[in-house]
């Protein structure tokens, strides 16, 4: 049988045991916070592992001095004239600060099907995908410091693609992104183009692919540094070294900090924060450069002081030293109240850093939500439902969380067996008949409706299905959340949270999906609604590509949504998927598609395999008459991207008309299991 005790940082410790957690490079343990695997007991009396952990600083005494100091290697501060003794022991449990259950029941107890959640641990640990990030300031070695301009930049490698989000302060825009190695030789330059980034002002997204062998050995050996040219500084204003990402792949929330005082050239730092799984603690970790200066006679360590402010008063305050050599700093906040939890969603917190003595620096920056260049998205599909159905249906939703803490959200569902009674995000639940409702949609739901929501002439339409003459009803609930809380934020950015579609005839759920955050891919689509872009200003003798029109009864920014229901004959899948679609200027089709609730074995466990091909095809062709299908690509996942460079002209123009379609077909269903129109 499986041994009872707690799992805990990619380690199994037995009831009882007691430990430091380590969070990886660059911070190591955490010696000040101590870990305990205590044994509980569930409903069923089956013996399980929870783990507890409590940071020491809590129960230090309080000194006898006005002008008490800590000491390296010591976890309460002590009085300057008492003697150095040994570390501080770990006090004696009980521990209260924050947990992690270890609640791994048998999957066939389990009355719901939940065989749809991925965690996110799961999706940072995959093997195929590694956590890279990097803090760029003015003057790091071997550069002097010219700017007081500073980025924080987060790398995802997936396969052999480098993709990259970089947010910056005080720093006109890039006008590359360049990658060396450690002599400084380059190797790779990203152009930034105003039409290229995803991101908003400050924000720049790119993908480095594919990356060899050779480099991406040097990137894992954390030999890479990421510079941003610009034009007043051709050599790079800022530069940094890639780390490992291993210390808190969960960030959340995060701040860039740059210098109180402009003139103070080289210095920056970042921070990364999350909430702890079950109580509110928020777990940081700061890097900053340019902080230290120690005089000839100073102490190889100084006091760092770092606050937590809500409109200039300090909410919370932590002391610590650092080193030139080791300028990191970890710590745990304990217990924040439901306002800071409020202020933390909605970017009103700021973060503050600075050192005391000789040559005193402070850093600055505002907490907000993490900043990133992935989608938020989610396909929702029968087959991952809580009574999984096969109705042949699909719902599609993109959102996001702006660093105000406002939630927007687009969610389309067509092909319906009844009516659609609500739309609610929500979170995992525990039992069947206990869903946890964060979110009713349902109010701004508005069936068959085109455009935006609430816009009056808006006509109701329905999706023809190829071949035939029949229609799937369509449907959008389009809105704004003004008010998620921390956690809500949190599981969110996580991937723990869940959409559900209930109709008249599935009360408890006909659509149901796993909220996930997709990593940038360089299509524009997903981020601008464009579906394709005419060739502006070309040559009249090169031909003129038109843009992909929007897809009836569909915002403009929401994908293509796939649906059983849109084959001819339709059918009755569990499945269900979205695509994205460009045509750029060259007449080239870039796409990129997502599937749900197909190739799931029986008995439930995740393995999200597909087993079929997509293709491009005439809308309205018999299936033996199809002499303009296109096949885009065979896959084996559930995902897939590419581009498509060779149309013919008779393809382009279905495109152009809004008669082509998409298909995906699997083993199952080798004529099609799943399509939309383009």
């Amino acid at each position: 049988g499986v041994s009872t005790g707690c799992a805990f940082g990619g380690h199994f410790y037995a009831l009882e045991e007691t430990w430091h957690p380590d969070l990886g490079e660059p911070f190591g343990v955490m010696r000040c916070v101590i870990c305990h695997c205590e044994p509980q007991r569930n409903r069923r009396g089956k013996a399980l592992g929870k783990v507890n952990c409590k940071n020491m600083k809590q129960e230090c005494p309080v000194p006898a001095c006005p002008r008490a100091t800590l000491l390296p290697g010591h976890c309460c501060h002590t009085c300057p004239k008492a003697l150095p003794g040994p570390p501080e022991k770990s006090p004696e449990p009980p521990f209260d600060a924050f947990e992690y259950f270890q609640d791994k029941e048998d999957e066939l107890d389990k009355p719901y099907n939940d065989r749809s959640y991925l965690s996110s641990e799961g999706l940072a640990r995959d093997d195929a995908r590694a956590e890279f990030v990097a803090l760029l300031t003015s003057g790091a070695e071997p550069w002097q410091p010219t700017s007081s301009a500073v980025a924080k930049a987060r790398f995802t490698l997936l396969r052999s693609s480098l993709l990259f989000s970089i947010s910056y302060e005080r720093l006109g825009r890039p006008s590359r992104v360049r990658f060396s190695d450690a002599e400084g030789a380059v190797l790779f330059e990203h152009p930034v183009h105003k039409s290229s980034a995803a991101g908003a002002d400050g924000m720049l997204c790119g993908m480095w692919r594919p990356v060899s062998k050779a480099n991406v050995q040097l990137l894992r050996a954390e030999q890479l540094r990421v510079s941003l040219v610009t034009r007043a500084q051709p050599s790079g204003e800022v530069h940094g070294r890639i780390l490992k990402h291993r210390a808190l792949f969960a960030e959340t929330f995060g701040a860039v900090l740059s210098s109180a005082e402009p003139a103070h050239l080289g210095a920056g730092g970042m921070a990364m924060l999350t909430l702890s799984d079950t109580e509110n603690n928020l777990h940081f970790i700061l890097m900053a450069r340019g902080l230290l200066e120690p005089g000839a006679n100073e102490s190889p360590w100084v006091p760092l002081r770092v606050c937590i402010l809500h409109q200039g008063r300090v909410l919370r305050e932590v002391r610590a030293n650092i080193t030139v050599e080791e300028p990191d700093f970890a710590e745990v906040l304990s217990d924040l109240s439901a306002r800071e939890l409020q202020w933390l969603v909605q970017g009103q917190l700021r973060i503050v850093a600075e050192t005391e003595g000789r040559h005193p620096r402070r850093l600055e920056g505002t907490i907000t939500t993490r900043r990133s260049c992935d989608t938020i998205q989610s396909v929702l599909c029968g087959a991952d439902a809580l009574t999984p159905t096969k109705t042949g249906a699909v719902g599609s939703a993109k959102l996001a969380l702006h660093e105000n803490g406002t939630l927007e959200y687009q969610v389309q569902v067509v092909g319906t067996a009844s009516e659609v009674l609500s739309i609610t995000l929500e979170t995992k639940p525990r039992r069947k008949n206990k869903r946890n409702v964060l979110l009713d949609m349902t109010p701004s739901y508005r069936d068959g409706l085109v455009g935006v929501v609430g816009l009056e002439g808006s006509r109701r339409c329905q999706w023809a299905s190829p071949h035939t003459d029949a229609v799937s009803p369509v449907g959008q609930a389009r809105g704004a959340w003004p008010s998620p809380s921390a956690r809500d934020a949190h599981m969110l950015l996580q991937n723990e949270l869940f959409l559900n579609v209930a109709t008249k005839d599935w009360p408890e759920g006909e659509l149901r999906g796993q909220i996930i955050s997709l990593p940038y891919s360089g299509l524009l689509a997903r981020y601008t609604g464009r579906r394709g872009a005419g060739a502006r200003g070309r040559a009249a003798r090169e031909p003129r590509c038109p843009p992909l029109p929007t897809a009836p009864c569909v915002c403009a920014e929401l994908p293509v949504a796939l649906a059983g229901q849109l084959v001819s004959p339709a059918v009755g899948s569990g499945a269900g998927a979205h695509a994205w679609l460009s045509l750029d200027e060259h007449c080239h089709l870039h796409y990129e598609i997502t599937v749900a609730g197909l190739g799931r074995p029986a008995d439930g466990t995740v393995s999200a395999h597909l087993h079929g091909v997509a293709e491009l095809g005439e809308l309205g062709a018999r299936p033996s008459h199809h002499h303009h299908k296109r096949l885009l690509k065979g896959f084996y996942s559930s995902e897939a991207q590419g581009v498509v460079k060779d149309l013919d002209a008779e393809l382009l123009q279905h495109l152009d008309q809004g008669t082509a379609f998409l298909q995906v077909s699997t083993k199952a269903h080798p004529r099609g299991e799943l399509r939309g129109r383009v």
